[in-house]
């Protein structure tokens, strides 16, 4: 096995080149993205390998056209779990003639059998490891408390495993014993499995039975979990159990909402329509970020009205539901993600606003701050 030195020393150098495509023009990095996409296809063709697209929201729909349109791969079939998408998504995938797929599990049947989808993936996936102790993973659940790598980590300290403090203090409580410390554990699971069996699971048993692998909208801009990664490996990427390509990578929002403009792509109402902000800079009007109802991720950092406040004002029995009953403790006391909102420090029970007589978009609240 390598050392962790030996599988790093490249890493500043492959950042440093990344960063600095990053930093080019946007026709430079439209016309990269062409590049990146036929050398792909080409080398998919060599290993008798077929592609396709992963279409969710905007960022995929735009990647669907450009691969259709632009680079003139209309062949390439764009495929989705659509139904977890908002229906106004979900007409865009009909029109453009998106294969459409079923989830493994529904989604009251995840959160009550593994747990709410709240904070990020990464930070999830850390909480249910805590949760889930066992003699293999014991080095990384010391990481994920202390920041302090084994051997494989290069017997770092102070790494990005470790949770931030504010997440230690609620839900590092599950370690108390094994590192003295005196943390919380949650009045509820946490669980990252919904996106797998929902999304991932379905996608990639479809990509194995049509022998295809995927493109896929991702930008390192957009950071998370994956933004080293794309930094690291690239665009394309062939690895011994993974290949896929991700020609948008080194672009930025503004390139991706630019091109959307270039392309004429259809953008779903539920992000009303792409203009430029008071500084000068493009947005949508509406949502700037789509996802499974009932995921938790980066509901923390919303301003309000966030995502669960529309609901509220769309079906409020639904939002019931899903706030106050979904879920039930061993002495029959049903709660749901209020519970959940409560504890991380979200706003949820007043009313904002109403939706139908006073609707709020991005330019309206930016404009509020000044």
């Amino acid at each position: 096995m390598k050392s962790y030195e030996e599988r790093t020393k490249d890493n500043e150098q492959k950042i440093a080149a990344f960063q600095t495509k990053q930093k080019m023009p946007y026709e430079f990095k439209v016309k990269y993205a062409e590049v990146r996409v036929r050398e792909f296809i080409r080398e998919c063709d060599k290993r008798n390998l077929n592609t396709h697209i992963s279409v969710g929201g905007l960022d995929s729909i735009t990647l669907l056209k450009f691969i259709h349109d632009y680079c003139g791969f209309s062949y390439v079939s764009g495929v989705s779990v659509s139904s977890l998408e908002d229906k106004s998504i979900q007409q865009i995938h009909e029109q453009l003639g998106v294969i459409k797929l079923s989830p493994y599990k529904s989604k009251i049947d995840i959160i009550r059998e593994y747990g709410f989808p709240v904070l990020s993936k990464e930070t999830a996936a850390k909480i249910e490891l805590l949760a889930h102790p066992t003699d293999k993973n014991k080095t990384v659940r010391h990481a994920i408390i202390t920041g302090e790598t084994g051997e494989y980590g290069g017997f770092r300290k102070h790494t990005r495993m470790q949770l931030s403090q504010r997440w230690l203090e609620l839900f590092g409580g599950y370690e108390n014993e094994n590192e003295g410390v005196d943390y919380k554990i949650p009045p509820f699971k946490v669980s990252s499995q919904c996106c797998f069996w929902m999304k991932e699971k379905p996608c990639d048993d479809w990509a194995k039975q049509h022998k295809s692998v995927p493109f896929l909208g991702l930008m390192a801009s957009e950071g998370g979990r994956r933004e080293k990664s794309l930094m690291l490996n690239g665009c394309n990427y062939f690895g011994k159990s993974t290949i896929r390509s991700a020609p948008f990578a080194i672009f930025t929002r503004q390139d991706l909402l630019q091109l959307a403009l270039d392309l004429n792509v259809p953008v779903p109402t539920i992000y009303g329509e792409i203009k430029r902000d008071f500084d000068g800079k493009l947005c949508t009007t509406k949502a700037q970020r789509t996802g499974c109802s009932m995921c938790g991720f980066g509901i923390h950092m919303e301003q309000r009205p966030h995502r669960f406040d529309r609901l509220r004002e769309r079906n409020e029995k639904e939002w019931d539901f899903w706030m106050n009953k979904c879920c039930e403790d061993s002495d029959g006391t049903k709660y749901g993600w209020g519970r959940v909102l409560d504890y991380i420090g979200v706003e949820w029970r007043d009313r904002v606003f109403d939706m139908k007589n006073n609707q709020l978009s991005l330019l309206d609240i930016e404009e509020a701050k000044e």
